[in-house]
């Protein structure tokens, strides 16, 4: 089942993400997909805002491929990226498999669906697009 929500700005963004949060356990993965852009980023600083951490250390891991958020509250976020990787070996190589049997943390992953073969089957997937006037609208699929 699918729900859409048209988020109208950054802010907007952030409380998204941090009432996600709220909902969120230790081993959850969450597969973030939509153009440049489009509000992955800003929702992973809302993330990890409702879980206690500091937003302002949240950027994409682009170029590193995985950041590691420690919370105060419950658990740590680690923010993975695919978008520079060629190759499902390439993800498995910087110990992706690691990181999914890590059931203290939560997974965020952008460009997720480069890969989606090596995301477990509970994965929730947020589509993010932009429409008019800056408008970001996301599609959860649970």
């Amino acid at each position: 089942m699918s729900q859409d929500r048209d988020i109208q700005n950054e802010a907007a963004m952030l409380a998204f993400g941090a009432e996600i949060a709220a909902e969120l356990k230790a081993g959850d993965v969450l597969a973030l997909v939509g153009q440049l852009g489009a509000g992955k980023t800003h929702f992973s600083k809302g993330i990890v805002e409702g879980l206690g951490g500091d937003p302002v250390a949240v950027t994409s891991p682009t170029f590193t491929l995985v950041h590691e958020y420690a919370t105060d509250c419950r658990v740590p976020v680690f923010h993975f990226d695919f978008y520079r990787l060629d190759s499902a070996s390439e993800l498995l190589g910087i110990g992706w498999d690691d990181y999914l049997d890590e059931a203290e943390g939560v997974l965020l992953v952008e460009w997720a669906d480069k890969f989606p073969e090596l995301l477990p089957p509970n994965t929730r997937w947020f589509r993010f697009e932009i429409i008019e006037n800056g408008v970001r609208r996301c599609t959860t699929e649970n």
